[in-house]
C-alpha cells in the first residue's frame, strides 16, 4: 500500500470568518486567522523537505522524505486572496477544492480567479455542485450528478480535465467513490484522518488529517514527523465525530453550530 501525509485545510480569513467561504459555526470551526495559517505553514516547511506532491504529477517524489500534499475545501476566495500566495512564497502548490454551486458568489471563487490559480499550478478539483449536508446519503444518481456536473464545469472554466475530487462534508463511503470513478475522477480525497492510498471503484482514495481553528501552533510539525500520539488522536476524535454523525446525519451541521455557540 502506499502511504501518503494529505493535509487538509479550509478558508483563512484576516478579520472575520465569513470573508470567504460557508457561514455559520459549524463551517468557522474550520477556518484560520492569516497567523494560524502562516504558523501551521511554518510549522509543516521545518520538518518536511521538499515540496508537497501534487496529484497531476507524473513523478510524486518532489524531494520529499516524507511525500505530502496540501488539500483545501470549499471554494472560497481566501485560496486566491490568502493562501495560494503564501504556498508559493515556499515553492508549493495545493489542491483546489470547489463547490462549483457556489462559484461567483459573495465569499467564493470566481471564474476569473479559478482559471488564474490552476495557470500558477494549483490543482483545480470537484467538491460536488450543491455540498449536500450528507453526501453519503444521496441516491446513486445524485451522486453521479454532483460529480459529472462540478467536473464539467469546472472543465469548462480550465479548459483541460478535472481528475480529483474531495468528499463534502467528511461522508465518505465506498459508494461515493464508486460514483467519483464512474464520473472519470481519478483521485478522491476524504476528510478520514489515514496515510493509506487504496483503489476504490475506479479511484485511488486518500484520507487527510485536518487542521482546523484551535489547533496549536506545533500541530502541523508534529503531523509532518508522523507523531503516533498525534495520528492516534486524531483517528480517534474522528472516528467518534463519526459515531455522531451516523446518528444525527443531516442534523449535524446544526447540532455544531449549536454546541459551538
Amino acid at each position: 500500500m502506499i502511504f501518503m501525509l494529505s493535509l487538509l485545510f479550509h478558508d483563512v480569513y484576516e478579520r472575520d470568518p465569513a470573508e470567504s467561504g460557508f457561514s455559520g459555526a459549524a463551517a468557522d470551526g474550520y477556518k484560520l486567522t492569516v497567523a494560524e495559517f502562516e504558523a501551521q505553514l511554518a510549522g509543516l516547511a521545518g520538518v518536511l523537505a521538499g515540496k508537497p506532491m501534487l496529484v497531476t504529477e507524473s513523478s510524486h517524489g518532489n524531494g520529499a522524505i516524507q511525500p505530502f500534499l496540501i488539500t483545501v475545501d470549499d471554494g472560497g476566495v481566501s485560496y486566491y486572496t490568502r493562501i495560494a500566495d503564501r504556498l508559493e512564497a515556499l515553492g508549493w502548490r495545493g489542491h483546489c477544492f470547489i463547490s462549483t454551486g457556489f462559484t461567483g458568489r459573495r465569499g467564493f471563487l470566481s471564474k476569473r480567479q479559478i482559471r488564474e490559480l490552476d495557470a500558477r499550478g494549483h490543482v483545480i478539483g470537484s467538491h460536488s455542485v450543491t455540498h449536500p449536508k450528507r453526501f453519503s446519503a444521496c441516491c446513486w444518481n445524485e451522486l453521479i450528478i454532483e460529480w459529472r456536473e462540478s467536473c464539467a464545469a469546472l472543465s469548462e472554466i480550465v479548459g483541460h480535465e478535472i481528475a480529483a475530487a474531495s468528499v463534502p462534508g467528511g461522508f465518505y463511503s465506498s459508494r461515493v467513490a464508486r460514483a467519483a470513478g464512474e464520473a472519470g475522477l481519478r483521485w478522491l480525497f476524504t476528510s478520514e484522518p489515514e496515510t493509506g492510498v487504496r483503489p476504490v471503484g475506479g479511484c485511488m482514495v486518500l484520507g487527510r488529517f485536518t487542521i482546523r481553528r484551535g489547533h496549536d501552533q506545533d500541530f502541523s510539525r508534529r503531523l509532518g514527523l508522523m507523531k503516533p500520539f498525534t495520528l492516534g488522536r486524531e483517528w480517534m476524535v474522528w472516528n467518534s465525530k463519526k459515531i455522531v454523525k451516523g446518528v444525527l446525519g443531516t442534523a449535524y451541521p446544526h447540532f455544531m453550530d449549536c454546541w459551538r455557540r
